[in-house]
């Protein structure tokens, strides 16, 4: 049973930041943006995130015409325009039901503290496809660093003073223990 048209309890700021403690969480993702714009690419995503192996992209909806509209946005229609490998719509529980999703779409809800995924998401995006998202995907990057930059005054030389040595330790200790059969995936 889906929501009818109605107020929700909770407003798009507020699904906006749970996409953003989702994905830097559950969605494992060593960074997150929200709202992120950039001049090159038109998709200004609600959240997205990043890690080394894929990134995921979150729209968020508080109303079911504002869903149907995302439907018609270009990089919806022609997903390879778009980013995220992933790509989620998050929403209260109902608001939007599976078989409503465009293809290659998961779902999350929300339903009081909790953001269950109900369904993955998984493109099987082709080489030349995935080659375009990630291209579209480092204009946001590059805007992001730009931003990080002006806070800077330009001087990215700062970002070279972190101490390394708390992540070197977790991962010589995760390769000791045979962690992730001999990969990495820890948090570094």
């Amino acid at each position: 049973m889906l929501f009818p048209e109605k107020e929700l309890r909770m407003t798009h700021a507020e699904l906006v930041a749970r996409a953003e403690k989702w994905l830097k969480g559950a969605g494992k993702c060593k960074f997150a943006f929200t709202e992120l714009a950039s001049y090159a690419n038109h998709e200004i995503p609600d959240a997205i995130g990043f890690s080394f192996w894929t990134s995921i992209l979150i729209e968020c909806k508080t109303s079911r015409a504002d869903f149907k509209a995302d439907l018609k946005k270009e990089f919806r229609r022609i997903p390879q325009r778009g980013c995220g490998v992933k790509r989620y719509f998050l929403c209260e529980k109902d608001l939007i039901s599976i078989d409503e999703l465009p293809e290659g779409w998961g779902l999350l809800y929300i339903a009081g503290k909790t953001c269950r995924r109900i369904k993955k998401s998984d493109f099987g995006w082709s080489k030349e496809h995935l080659s375009t998202v990630r291209y579209n995907e480092r204009y946001l990057l590059v805007s992001a660093l730009n931003r990080f930059g002006l806070r800077l005054n330009g001087d990215f030389s700062q970002i070279y003073n972190i101490d390394w040595k708390p992540a070197a330790l977790w991962f010589l200790k995760a390769q000791l223990k045979g962690f992730g059969g001999g990969k990495y995936w820890g948090p570094i």
